[in-house]
């Protein structure tokens, strides 16, 4: 039985790459501090021979006994409320983790896979983003803690790659959504599902002009699980490339839950991007990948699992009980 290690395994992402390797008849190790993760999202999985679960900071030295195929590097703050927070710990993951990971994959001759981001690609001024895009960012903004962890992340993956001749693989992940995403983690998607289910107006940032492509987790899923496995070492962009405005996409909440909410327009934050779509040629033509999960599919799926939540969960408020310390 092949042995994976996946960093953040308790998060949104994570959590679900966990059910993926589990189904594929791997062991899989998931390792999360939980900051952000939640165990709520891999305790059907504990029962399981093949689980293991670390309560463990990447930014720390890692110690997995025994042998590892691969690794899969999720561990990080995802969202502009979290990385907004908690920038030190953000920059700590992107750099010192990725450090630990890939000196563990030395050790064990492991294969391994980091979660990089669209926002690799910053504000671009290239429309859709190919990977050979080098991007439009801000290091000293307040998303820049993120957007440069994530750089640097890419950076030391590729060093170790053509210098140690470590396996490597990097993915692009766009805009995801699906069952697991918190409520009030301040992405578009749940934010206005759990306005709607609260019954409060949707806040959109500006007119709404901005685009986002949002693809379904289990494609994202699909994709990442056929990178992992491919012998392509550079970056690839996996998301869905049907492109929708925000105003457009508050108004497909509004009708899918049924609310009779209106769209209200607040500023728009420092240096969001305006623009965000993958180009996915090299996903079609090196994995033969493509997202099969329609947005209307999708959405149906998510806002189901958003209304059989706890009432409690829905008027949980972002400055939940992981940011009442600092973190340094």
């Amino acid at each position: 039985m092949k042995r994976v290690l996946i960093t953040g395994g308790a998060g949104f992402l994570g959590s679900h790459l966990c059910d993926r390797f589990i189904k594929e008849g791997y062991h899989v190790i998931a390792m999360d501090n939980l900051i952000t993760g939640d165990l709520k999202n891999i305790e059907h999985l504990f029962k399981l021979p093949n689980f293991e679960f670390y309560h463990h900071d990447v930014s720390k030295f890692i110690h997995v006994p025994g042998e590892l195929d691969y690794i899969l590097h999720f561990a990080s703050p995802a969202s502009p409320i979290d990385y907004l927070k908690i920038p030190i710990q953000t920059l700590k993951v992107g750099s010192l983790g990725i450090h630990n990971c890939l000196g563990l994959a030395r050790v064990k001759n492991a294969r391994v896979l980091i979660a990089s981001t669209s926002e690799v690609y910053g504000d671009p001024n290239v429309h859709p983003q190919t990977e050979e895009y080098w991007g439009n960012v801000n290091p000293v903004g307040p998303r820049g803690v993120y957007d440069e962890a994530k750089r640097f992340q890419e950076a030391m993956t590729m060093a170790y790659h053509t210098y140690h001749g470590l396996a490597t693989r990097i993915v692009r992940i766009f805009n995801t959504y699906g069952p697991r995403m918190r409520l009030n983690d301040g992405r578009v998607l749940p934010a206005f599902i759990g306005q709607a289910l609260r019954g409060e107006d949707l806040t959109m940032f500006g007119d709404g002009s901005q685009t986002r492509s949002f693809c379904y987790v289990d494609d994202l899923v699909e994709g990442i699980y056929r990178l992992l496995l491919s012998d392509y070492a550079y970056p690839v962009n996996i998301g869905n490339p049907d492109e929708i405005t925000i105003k457009e996409f508050g108004e497909e909440i509004i009708k899918l839950t049924g609310t009779n909410q209106k769209l209200i327009s607040l500023p728009l934050p420092t240096d969001d991007p305006k623009q965000r779509r993958p180009d996915i040629t090299k996903a079609r033509e090196i994995l033969g990948w493509e997202p099969k999960v329609s947005r209307a599919e999708g959405l149906k799926i998510t806002y189901e699992y958003f209304k059989s939540l706890p009432k409690e969960e829905l008027f949980k408020m972002a400055n939940h009980r992981d940011f009442q310390r600092k973190i340094f």
